[in-house]
């Protein structure tokens, strides 16, 4: 009975030393950079860029990364933005595949399949289209199509009100339906 209660005590003070070993720490990997990693990450979200408390522009996209060293947020997984005038009207819809909006000056990058279409039907398609906040302008340098009601333009570079109601394309090829 001694000899079972001295193992009980031997087992019991075996067992309380090795519960005091040093724990493995999680190791780190040295080969990623912090920095390029996001800050905050967000799905399924929305951001409403604004001037002077008036809404500008709401945007919604399917992931949304924020970096802290750029002041760039990335957007991915498809984006929807809704352009809005001075009366709050709602004036433009464009989509794109991807984006990016620069939280200093509130611009816009839209890249692959961007598409926008007006509220008098007005329909753009090109592969990169910027979006300039202080003067309410979209513009790219790439190759656009527009279909309207009354003509049919593509070219390579483009500048326009966001309303897409006065545009220019520059390189023009197309064909206007005169009235």
């Amino acid at each position: 009975m001694k000899q079972r209660r001295a193992f009980s005590v031997l087992l019991l003070v075996a067992l309380a030393l090795s519960g005091c070993e040093d724990k493995m720490k999680p190791s780190v990997l040295t080969s990623v950079d912090s920095r390029l990693l996001p800050q905050q990450e967000s799905a399924n979200s929305d951001i409403v860029l604004s001037d002077s408390g008036r809404i500008r522009a709401m945007i919604h996209a399917g992931l949304i990364r924020v970096y802290d060293g750029t002041r760039v947020t990335q957007m991915s997984g498809g984006v929807r933005v809704r352009f809005i005038n001075p009366m709050g009207e709602l004036t433009t819809i464009l989509t794109s595949q991807e984006g990016s909006v620069d939280e200093a000056t509130n611009n816009l990058e839209a890249r692959k399949n961007v598409y926008v279409v007006s509220r008098d039907s007005v329909k753009l398609w090109t592969e990169e289209l910027y979006w300039d906040n202080r003067r309410q302008l979209i513009h790219t340098p790439a190759f656009v199509r527009i279909v309207s009601p009354r003509e049919q333009l593509q070219g390579q570079g483009f500048e326009s009100d966001q309303a897409l109601e006065n545009y220019r394309i520059f390189k023009v090829t197309g064909e206007s339906v005169p009235q």
